[in-house]
């Protein structure tokens, strides 16, 4: 389907050969490539979820966005699944203007770095949708 295509673009992230393989293992898998099958096979975050943690945040709400992220972490997700996906949705979003972008960008970095240095717990992500909730305050 068109909506399993684009999930497939997405997990593969610009590579051909990532791509091919996702394909291949959904199709196997299940038969039918659809956008939940693909990330079921790719074991990333539903980029929906993340997308909703990211934008209750940018509008303030920063307790619907623990609530996602809950969700998110409960279902075995790791930090860096989740960072991954943020900043991935923050980079192709047609919908966050050009500015606030660099500063999630520079917010998601700095925690990614932590993540990848093994501080990659519940914390660092929750501190993440807070300074993100003061960040669009301040622009």
């Amino acid at each position: 389907s068109q909506n399993g295509l684009e999930a497939l673009t997405f997990t593969a992230d610009g590579d051909m050969r990532q791509a091919l393989n996702n394909l291949q293992s959904t199709a196997t898998g299940f038969g039918n490539v659809t956008k939940d099958n693909v990330f079921k096979v790719c074991d990333q975050p539903h980029p929906k979820k993340v997308r909703e943690m990211l934008f209750s945040c940018l509008k303030g709400d920063v307790e619907k966005g623990l609530q996602l992220l809950k969700e998110l972490w409960h279902h075995g997700y790791s930090a860096g699944d989740i960072i991954t996906t943020m900043f991935r949705i923050v980079k192709y979003s047609t919908d966050i203007p050009e500015d606030t972008k660099l500063a999630l960008i520079k917010e998601i970095g700095t925690i990614h770095m932590r993540v990848v240095e093994g501080v990659s717990s519940f914390i660092q992500l929750s501190g993440l949708l807070g300074r993100i909730c003061l960040l669009n305050k301040s622009l």
